[in-house]
C-alpha cells in the first residue's frame, strides 16, 4: 500500500468497477429477506449538483450500501426532473445575458433549445451522482420527459378526467406576470413587506383602509363583518366609488376581520382570493383591473406606477382620509423569480383534491406510510387540511403538454414528479412495479415536502390503490458554518463537486451526516470536510500497519465481544435512521478505540494478527456505507477478496 490514501487514484476506477460489475443491481431474491427500495427524488436536470442534492445522496446511498450489504433486494433508482418552470426561468436568464428573451422564438424552436440544454446537464449532473458514489441502478434511470414516463402522466389525466376529478373552469389562480403563468398555492412564497395603508373616504361614516387603492375603480361593493356591532348598521348601505362615482353596496359577510383597518373592506373580487369566494357566494360581478402582463388596464401602467396615479387622482377628489407609511403585512411572490404574484381570473386546468386528500390523509393515521420525524407528519396533515384545487396547467412552453385538442399549456411539473414513484418502476422492467412497489422510504428535504411528498401519496394511492412509500424520511438543509442558508448572494456557497475533488467523496459524504439527525439542519464548512479526509487517512494508515504487522497470539474474547457490540448498535441506529449516530458511534471506535487501543496492544504483543485483520475487516464493512471508497480500496489492496459492496453486513455473535 502507499504511504498515503490518495482519493484521486482510486475513485473513478472504483466505480468503473462497481459498474461493470453490476453491483447497483437489485439482487436475487432468494437471497433477498425482502425487497428495499428507493426512488432518487431526481434532480433538476438544469444545472450542476448542488449541496443539498449531495446530502440525500450520502443518506440514501448509506441506506441503499446498508441493505445491499444485509442481502435485501435493493433497488436505489435514478432519475432526472425536467423541472418545468424552474429550468426555463434558468434558461431564460441565459437568454437574458445574450440579450434575448422567450419571445423572440416560436414554440417549437424554444422546446428544442431547452431540449438541447437539458440533455447536456443532464449528462453532467449524472456524473457528478458518481462521482459521489451514488451507488444507484443506472440501467433503470428515467427522466420525466421519457416517452414511457409521458405515456402514464396522460393516462393519470385520462382516469382523473373519467372519474369527474380534473376540469377545466375559470377561477382565481396566482399569476405571475414575470414568468407568464399561473401557479398553485404552494408555489407562492409569503414574505413580509412594509407598504402605505391608504385609508379611503367613501362618505362620511365609511372608510376603507388598504394597501392597493390601484383597483378600486374595478370594484362594485364593500363588506362588513355581520357579527360586528360597530357597523353591523352600514349593511345594505349605498355609497359611491371615489374614482368611478358608481353606486357601490355594502354586503354583510364573515370573512372580514373587524380588527383590521376601519373594520370595513373594499371587495375585489377578481384579485383576491378571500374576495372571490366571497363573490361566489352572493354572485357578485368580477371586474377584471390588472392583466397577465402586470399592467393596470385603466391606467395601462405598471402596478407601482398605477398605485402611485391612483393615489394622486384619490388625493386631488378629496378621498384620502390618511397613510399609514409604516404598515408591514405578508405578501405572496413568485417561487422563482420573487416577483410580487397578482390574483387573477384564468382558464385552467384543476384537480379536484377532496377524495385524493382523504386518501393521503388516512395513510398516515393508519400508519401504513410513517414519519420518523413526527413534526413532519403535523406538517404534511396541515396543508392537507387547507388544500384548495390544484392547478395542474402551466403556461409555458417546456413541458409535457396537456393532452387537449387546441391546447398550449403543459402540465405543472409537480402532477408528473407527483406520479413518480409508480410510473418509474411502471415505465422500467417488466415486473418491477409488482416486486418493489410500495417503495420503502422516500427520502428528500422538509422544503418540498407539501409540493411533492404530499402530491405522490394522493397520486399513488388515486392510481395504484397502495401507498407510494412506506417511511417519509425527511431530511433538513445544509448551512454554513455560522448556521446561515447557503445561497449565491451571501458568498457562502459549498461547491460538492469542488470538495470532492479536493477532499474525497468519502470525506464530504461523512461531514453531510455528522453531528445533527437526517431530520435537522446541518452545518457544514471546509473544515467539516478536511476533518473527515484525515478520518480516510487514519483508516488507510491502520490498514497499512495490519498489512506489515506479524505475530500471532491467542483469540482475545473481550476484544471480539466489543467488536460484537459495536456491530450491533451500529445495526440499531441504522435500523433507526439516526445515520449521525451510527456515523458517529463508528468513527469514535475505530479511532479511539481500534487505533489508539487496540493497535497499540498489538504492538505490546498481546493481540494477533488474525484478530487485528478480523477487526479491521468488520470496521471496513461498518465504514463502507459512509465512505465506500477508502474501504474498497483498502479491502482490494489487502486481498479480502471479491468486492466489498457485494460483502455480507457483519453479524457477530458471541457464545455463551
Amino acid at each position: 500500500m502507499d504511504k498515503n490514501y490518495d482519493h484521486k487514484k482510486y475513485e473513478a476506477d472504483i466505480y468503473k468497477k462497481w459498474e461493470e460489475a453490476g453491483a447497483f443491481k437489485p439482487l436475487d431474491s432468494a437471497r433477498g429477506l425482502r425487497p428495499f427500495t428507493i426512488i432518487m427524488p431526481p434532480p433538476n436536470a438544469n444545472d450542476n449538483l448542488h449541496i443539498g442534492h449531495a446530502r440525500f445522496v450520502a443518506i440514501e446511498d448509506i441506506l441503499i450500501r446498508y441493505h445491499r450489504m444485509k442481502g435485501d433486494s435493493t433497488l436505489w433508482l435514478p432519475g432526472a426532473d425536467h423541472a418545468g418552470i424552474e429550468t426555463q426561468f434558468v434558461f431564460e436568464k441565459k437568454l437574458k445575458e445574450q440579450g434575448k428573451s422567450r419571445f423572440d422564438y416560436d414554440r417549437e424552436t424554444l422546446y428544442q433549445m431547452l431540449w438541447d440544454y437539458v440533455q447536456k446537464n443532464k449528462s453532467n449532473m449524472e456524473n457528478q451522482l458518481r462521482s459521489l458514489g451514488a451507488s444507484c441502478d443506472w440501467s433503470r434511470n428515467k427522466f420525466t420527459l421519457d416517452p414511457d414516463i409521458i405515456k402514464i402522466v396522460y393516462q393519470t389525466f385520462e382516469k382523473l378526467q373519467k372519474d369527474g376529478l380534473v376540469y377545466k373552469g375559470e377561477r382565481l389562480v396566482n399569476y405571475c406576470t414575470v414568468c407568464g403563468t399561473g401557479y398553485s398555492e404552494l408555489e407562492v412564497d409569503r414574505i413580509e413587506r412594509v407598504d402605505p395603508l391608504y385609508y379611503i373616504r367613501y362618505a362620511e361614516d365609511v372608510v376603507v383602509a388598504t394597501t392597493r387603492p390601484e383597483p378600486i375603480w374595478a370594484d362594485t361593493h364593500l363588506a362588513v363583518n355581520p357579527k360586528d356591532k360597530k357597523r353591523k348598521y352600514l349593511i345594505g348601505k349605498k355609497v359611491l366609488n371615489p374614482l368611478t362615482g358608481k353606486e357601490m353596496e355594502i354586503i354583510g359577510d364573515e370573512m372580514v376581520d373587524p380588527e383590521f383597518g376601519t373594520g370595513i373592506v373594499k371587495l375585489t373580487p377578481a384579485h383576491d382570493f378571500a374576495d372571490f369566494e366571497a363573490a361566489q357566494r352572493y354572485g357578485l360581478p368580477l371586474v377584471r383591473a390588472i392583466d397577465e402582463t402586470g399592467k393596470d388596464i385603466r391606467t395601462g401602467m405598471r402596478v407601482k406606477m398605477a398605485r402611485l396615479k391612483t393615489v394622486e387622482e384619490l388625493r386631488e377628489k378629496g378621498a384620502v382620509e390618511r397613510v399609514d407609511e409604516n404598515y408591514k403585512h405578508v405578501i405572496g411572490v413568485c417561487y422563482r423569480c420573487k416577483n410580487v404574484i397578482e390574483p387573477m381570473p384564468s382558464k385552467q386546468w384543476f384537480v379536484k383534491v377532496a377524495p385524493l386528500v382523504k386518501l393521503a390523509k388516512e395513510a398516515v393515521k393508519s400508519g401504513k406510510t410513517k414519519f420518523p420525524a413526527k413534526r413532519y407528519e403535523k406538517i404534511y396533515m396541515h396543508w392537507l387540511e387547507n388544500l384548495r384545487d390544484w392547478n395542474i396547467s402551466r403556461q409555458i412552453v417546456w413541458g409535457i403538454k396537456i393532452p387537449v385538442e387546441g391546447e398550449t399549456d403543459t402540465f405543472d411539473t409537480w402532477f408528473s414528479s407527483g406520479q413518480w414513484p409508480f410510473a418509474t418502476l411502471m415505465a422500467s422492467r417488466p415486473g418491477d412495479f409488482e416486486k418493489f412497489y410500495p417503495t420503502t422510504v422516500m427520502n428528500t428535504a422538509y422544503d418540498i415536502l407539501p409540493f411533492w411528498v404530499m402530491r405522490m401519496m394522493m397520486l399513488g394511492l388515486y392510481v395504484t390503490g397502495k401507498i407510494p412509500f412506506e417511511t417519509v424520511l425527511i431530511h433538513g438543509l445544509v448551512r454554513d458554518k455560522g448556521g446561515q442558508k447557503i445561497s449565491k448572494s451571501k458568498g457562502n456557497v459549498i461547491d460538492p463537486i469542488i470538495m470532492t475533488d479536493k477532499y474525497g467523496a468519502d470525506a464530504l459524504r461523512m461531514a453531510l451526516v455528522w453531528g445533527a439527525n437526517v431530520d435537522n439542519d446541518i452545518c457544514l464548512s471546509e473544515d467539516s470536510v478536511k476533518g473527515m479526509r484525515n478520518l480516510a487517512n487514519k483508516i488507510w494508515n491502520a490498514a497499512r500497519f495490519v498489512q506489515n504487522f506479524s505475530g500471532d497470539f491467542p483469540t482475545n474474547d473481550a476484544y471480539n465481544k466489543t467488536l460484537a457490540d459495536i456491530v450491533e448498535q451500529t445495526t440499531k441506529y441504522l435500523d433507526s435512521f439516526k445515520l449521525n449516530m451510527a456515523a458517529e458511534l463508528v468513527y469514535d471506535k475505530f479511532w479511539h478505540w481500534y487505533c489508539d487501543e487496540v493497535i497499540e496492544i498489538a504492538k505490546a504483543g498481546k493481540i494477533g494478527k488474525s484478530d487485528l485483520k478480523h477487526g479491521l475487516e468488520i470496521f471496513l464493512k461498518l465504514l463502507h456505507p459512509f465512505m465506500p471508497f477508502v474501504t474498497e480500496a483498502i479491502w482490494q489492496e489487502l486481498g479480502f477478496g471479491g468486492q466489498l459492496i457485494l460483502q455480507s453486513w457483519p453479524v457477530l455473535r458471541l457464545q455463551e
